[in-house]
């Protein structure tokens, strides 16, 4: 009985490796991961030009031009003509009393037209080709705007990707100490309190690296949704230079520029001037518009010989004894005063953006300057100093520390300029109305 069982348990056993044998071999091979595919790095001239491509918003908007300039054919179309048709003399016969309805039947066709006088046709094309000028002004402020909105947050984008940056390479270099304080500790020459300090302090660089990476995603969301892409996050990135120019023209060049550029007051310019020209429609709309009438008689019976045939003329002239159009007189003539003033209003905004995004600018730049001369070296100078003299025995770790913390505070607060920098020279190359602070 033992050997009949260890003959069935052997046997048993050789039956399981084939039937897992035979599975590995039925099993497919698992290949290599596929690869991951590199981000799309997109630059601001690449930004732009899909936002002016894609946008819902901006698109929407420039339909009002399309729509203005259909209004164009609208305005300068002449009155249709009027036919008329007149049948008249349809009577009973007397004669045997016979119902004859044509006998004495005569048809009159006519045509008529209203003459415009005082060019008003020619007043309503111009009238509607000035305001197809202010929307396409309309539509470029609206584009100044969103180009505001967007460079922002490509801006935010760069500051993330720099703060990101810098805290990456804060943790790789306390790292770095963190190895050499462990190698210390293993050869006594610190105590553990000390290096548990130290191992505790990464918990703030790490918290630095979470929330750079956090930020970066988050604007990256929000360059994503002005550029209306399905781009997946992960797969989408900007490029540009962080780094400001030290170089700014005058506050007078730059008010300059943008009284020539800017959209918005060129609507309001052109919104004056569309004013005026409303207001000679209005006055030519007061004038008499004659209707001139042609037609065609046949007459079967007249008694005339001659007269079978004839043809008329006739012109309607109306008296403009109450409505001479006085309410759209006066209305136009203090539209023409309303715009000016908004013209004026335009002109004082123009001016007020453009002096307070260059004082934010200019001050950003003297906060910049000393750190890009001075700060930023000292910053790096006393850190390597204070690390050097501490893993010698030269310096405290309180003075380490803090060495340390001074270190990151100046260069985030340099980071943090340089965004604020372009942030600024973006709201002036808004308020300017075009680039002119890269």
């Amino acid at each position: 009985m033992g050997r009949i069982f260890w003959r069935g348990f052997c046997l048993a056993l050789l039956l399981g490796v084939v039937v897992d044998l035979s599975a590995a071999q039925a099993a497919p091979q698992a290949g290599p991961p596929a690869p991951r595919t590199a981000p799309q790095v997109w630059t601001w001239e690449q930004v732009k030009e899909r936002l002016e491509l894609n946008n819902p918003t901006l698109l929407a908007d420039k339909l009002n031009i399309d729509e203005s300039r259909a209004q164009e054919i609208t305005a300068f179309l002449r009155p249709n003509p009027t036919f008329t048709l007149s049948v008249d003399g349809t009577q009973v016969s007397p004669e045997k009393g016979v119902w004859r309805p044509f006998a004495g039947t005569y048809e009159t066709p006519g045509i008529s037209f209203l003459q415009e006088r005082r060019h008003k046709r020619q007043l309503r094309l111009e009238s509607a080709k000035k305001g197809t000028l202010i929307a396409e002004s309309s539509h470029a402020d609206m584009e100044r705007t969103m180009l505001f909105n967007l460079r922002s947050a490509f801006v935010s984008a760069l500051q993330a990707k720099a703060v990101l940056q810098l805290a990456k390479d804060n943790v790789a270099y306390y790292d770095k100490v963190l190895g050499i304080s462990r190698d210390r500790f293993q050869a006594g020459d610190i105590a553990q309190i000390d290096l548990d300090r130290l191992e505790l302090q990464r918990v703030q660089y790490e918290s630095d690296l979470q929330t750079a990476e956090e930020s970066l995603e988050t604007a990256k969301i929000q360059l994503v949704t002005l550029l209306n892409s399905r781009i997946p996050i992960d797969q989408f990135d900007v490029i540009g230079a962080y780094d400001f120019n030290d170089q700014l023209m005058s506050r007078d060049d730059f008010r300059k520029i943008a009284l020539d550029t800017r959209p918005d007051l060129k609507a309001a310019v052109e919104a004056v001037d569309k004013a005026q020209t409303d207001h000679k429609l209005a006055i030519a709309k007061g004038s008499t518009d004659p209707t001139w009438s042609a037609w065609f008689t046949h007459n079967s019976s007249n008694n005339n010989p001659f007269g079978l045939n004839t043809v008329g003329v006739s012109v309607g002239i109306p008296f403009r004894i109450f409505d001479r159009n006085q309410g759209e007189k006066l209305r136009t003539q203090l539209d023409i005063t309303r715009n000016q003033r908004l013209r004026e209003a335009a002109e004082a905004g123009v001016l007020s953006d453009v002096d307070s995004s260059y004082a934010t600018l200019d001050s950003e730049l003297t906060l910049l300057r000393p750190y890009k001369a001075e700060y930023l070296q000292q910053a790096v100078r006393v850190r390597d100093t204070i690390t050097f003299s501490y893993q010698h025995g030269g310096a405290s770790l309180v003075d380490f520390l803090n060495a340390q913390a001074e270190y990151r505070s100046v260069e985030l607060n340099y980071v943090n300029l340089v965004g604020s920098y372009l942030t600024a020279a973006a709201q002036l190359n808004e308020a300017v109305g075009r680039e002119v602070v890269q």
